[in-house]
């Protein structure tokens, strides 16, 4: 039996992004009983169900994750094909490049690349998501098609995914960020955000006598900069959180035990050899040397 076809591959998409035959039928502009046997017969096809059909509507399966974020992918390749195609000549690409970021890789990291990328590459069209690098993160954001590139916290203790590639950019230590001129800053209460207190952190964390139990956590690090601004309390933060930080804080080395992070890019093997997205490696990474 042959694979699933581009359109099958889109109404797959649909459905499990609407999580609903009729929603999905609204959005591709076709029937509800064509979109149904349209995910039957990719269902025949594979070999497996895709989707619960309830009264709460369709929820992909474990299958049905899986198919729908290659689908994802597959259709991506097909635009990327296209849009390569048609630049091939002038060794150039027109379209969407999509990026996932967590927040200050998307305020400091590429800003400048992406300044880069668009002097050479005018038709590139980026589409930046900020995404929180909790659980899966932007890693997962790509591995699932929604992202063409990531940037990402990567290293040993965060490999990049089996199924993705990708490489450090930036290593980047951790400081402790205090008001200025606090006469004890490491008396005061520890601000911190859920994003913070990693793999990379937690046992520099635990080794450290002096430093208390988090009582206050932010939402993210821009919260938490601006919390240690006002007089609230002392953190620990990586360079790229205390980018441009206000002279109201004072930034302290925490010597060379201190904890690091590696900062990197992840993409499918496909995509990594795609114009735009090798074009956007080479930005980040002539800017990180």
């Amino acid at each position: 039996m042959p694979d699933p076809a581009p359109h099958e591959l889109r109404v797959l998409v649909a459905v499990e992004r609407e999580r609903s035959f009729s929603a999905a039928a609204a959005v591709l502009g076709m029937t509800q009983s064509a979109v149904s046997h349209s995910v039957r017969t990719s269902e025949r096809k594979l070999g497996a169900v895709l989707f619960d059909r309830g009264r709460s509507g369709a929820t992909p399966t474990a299958a049905g994750t899986r198919v729908v974020a290659h689908a994802r992918r597959v259709l991506r390749l097909l635009e990327t094909m296209g849009a390569e195609a048609r630049g091939a000549e002038a060794d150039t690409v027109a379209g969407p490049l999509r990026i996932a970021a967590f927040r200050s890789a998307a305020l400091h990291l590429l800003p400048p690349a992406l300044e880069r990328l668009a002097a050479r590459h005018p038709g590139i069209e980026p589409e930046v998501r900020v995404v929180r690098e909790l659980g899966r993160g932007t890693a997962g954001e790509v591995a699932d098609g929604h992202a063409d590139l990531g940037i990402a916290t990567i290293g040993t203790t965060s490999p990049v995914p089996p199924e993705l590639v990708g490489g450090v950019l930036v290593e980047e230590g951790y400081a402790l960020v205090h008001p200025a001129g606090h006469p004890a800053p490491r008396t005061l209460p520890l601000v911190d955000w859920a994003e913070n207190c990693t793999s990379y952190t937690r046992q520099w964390w635990a080794e450290q006598d002096w430093l208390p139990k988090a009582t206050v956590e932010a939402e993210d690090d821009g919260a938490v900069l601006s919390m240690v601004s006002s007089g609230f309390g002392m953190a620990v933060m990586p360079q790229l959180s205390l980018t441009g930080a206000p002279a109201t804080v004072e930034i302290t080395d925490l010597g060379p035990q201190r904890p690091t992070r590696s900062v990197g890019y992840v993409t499918t093997p496909e995509l990594g050899r795609s114009v735009a997205v090798r074009a956007l490696i080479r930005e980040l990474r002539a800017l990180s040397q």
